[in-house]
């Protein structure tokens, strides 16, 4: 067991070792490599282009990888569509009933102004009628973001539930030989397009954490030989600030979610220690006093903190207030849990559990405590949840190099997210744009 708790508080800690990448702005590419059971089928037509040559962006096959890839829906394949309506145009639903599509999608572009229109339509085939569409101005540089709320809004206007298709995800990849590494933390959309890098450095970063505006990310680096430090980085200015950077551990930064306080990882008193750190004083204070060692903080709610700590004989997840006090144990399903995350709604528990075949992903329902397995992997870590709740981030490996994955919290959906050219670790899913 000591050598477990070992491997978990380094890898708790940011002294793991990434897989190597060698494609300075790698796309993401996306599997699917389990669907969802009895997915919609819906018709999505290719949206009408009024403009010379071809049309800047294909925003109807966008919407319909976002919807695939939800495993919610099944796009029916543009050469089994029956006609070709555009935006405007009364569809005939008995035609679209007899080919299998339970909705159908529809809409246009055009050039407007040195920049471009778009409009949509959505219909309920069964019911006959329209239920929502919308027409917006864009730019070259928002054309894909355009396609993305698109596939948001059917996503709630079909099953109710706010869609995730226009957000990001942070994660580190590295390029590079063993003697000659550097580290990059970078965001991309979240189906893996529109890469870039906010930091590159020839240390290891780790650990990225959003702050509940979308902005502001704090990390882990290990640009200075002798110590890591906590940054604080605004992703629209590319200003960085270091915040913390004591003797020891400076680790797993975490925001509260009113965005004024990080909960942070520190050892500079001894021990590995739960700490609160207050962006606007600057002031920190210490949640536990423990002789085991206490890491990986996660905020359940404002008040709450969901903390690793092995002082019951191995690494299990334990509650704490935020002012400190006396800690609940949360997880008693086998004898290794660790690296909380929380949906946004407060209602389930992600981490990584231990068991015969490995370390996988499992979640916990916290009103009922229904707990699953939801991965199948030997090696999977960093659990981050999609900020609708629906879906859960984490790194893996495939075919030996450092990967993402995603699973639904049913467990029913999963995927694969690959780097062109190399391998990734450390993901963490932004919140909504306000």
């Amino acid at each position: 067991m000591k050598q477990s708790i070992k491997q978990w508080l380094l890898r708790s800690v940011g002294l793991v070792l990434l897989c190597v990448a060698s494609a300075s702005h790698a796309v993401i590419e996306i599997e699917i490599t389990q669907g969802g059971n009895n997915a919609i089928p819906i018709a999505i037509v290719p949206f009408g282009w009024t403009g010379s040559g071809e049309a800047p962006e294909d925003i109807a096959q966008i919407v319909t990888d976002d919807l695939q890839r939800s495993g919610n829906f099944s796009p029916l394949n543009r050469e089994d569509l029956i006609a070709s309506p555009v935006s405007g145009d009364v569809p005939r639903y008995s035609n679209w009933n007899l080919s299998g599509a339970d909705y159908l999608l529809i809409g246009g572009i055009k050039p407007d102004s040195g920049a471009y229109s778009i409009d949509f339509q959505l219909f309920d085939v069964s019911q006959q009628k329209l239920l929502t569409g919308f027409n917006f101005k864009v730019d070259d540089q928002t054309l894909r973001n355009a396609a993305h709320q698109i596939a948001d809004e059917v996503y709630l206007e079909i099953l109710g539930i706010r869609g995730a298709f226009n957000t990001q995800i942070a994660f580190v990849s590295v390029e590079g030989t063993r003697q000659n590494r550097i580290y990059k933390l970078q965001l991309a959309d979240a189906d893996g397009r529109n890469p870039q890098s906010m930091l590159t450095s020839p240390r290891p970063i780790l650990s990225p954490s959003w702050a509940p505006d979308g902005i502001r990310i704090a990390y882990v680096s290990f640009e200075n030989k002798r110590r890591s430090a906590i940054y604080i980085q605004d992703r629209q200015k590319g200003s960085r600030k270091k915040i913390i950077s004591q003797p020891g551990i400076n680790g797993a930064p975490s925001w509260s979610p009113d965005g004024t306080r990080l909960a942070v990882t520190l050892s500079f008193e001894g021990n590995p220690e739960i700490y609160i750190y207050d962006i606007n004083t600057a002031k920190r204070s210490r949640v536990t006093k423990s002789a085991a060692i206490d890491t990986e903080p996660v905020w359940l709610d404002n008040n709450t903190i969901l903390f690793t700590s092995d002082r019951s004989g191995g690494p299990q997840i334990y509650q704490v207030a935020a002012r400190g006090g006396r800690a609940k144990r949360v997880t008693f399903e086998g004898k290794y849990n660790a690296s909380a995350t929380v949906s946004s709604d407060g209602k389930s528990i992600a981490f990584v559990h231990g068991n015969n075949l490995g370390y996988q992903i499992a979640a916990i329902d916290i009103g009922s405590g229904l707990f699953q397995v939801l991965s199948d992997g030997s090696l999977d870590e960093s659990p981050s949840f999609a900020p609708n709740g629906q879906m859960i981030l984490y790194a893996t490996e495939s075919n030996g190099r450092g990967a993402l994955a995603a699973v639904s919290l049913d467990g029913s959906v999963a995927q694969r997210l690959t780097l062109d050219s190399g391998g990734v670790r450390e993901p963490a899913w932004s919140p909504f744009s306000k």
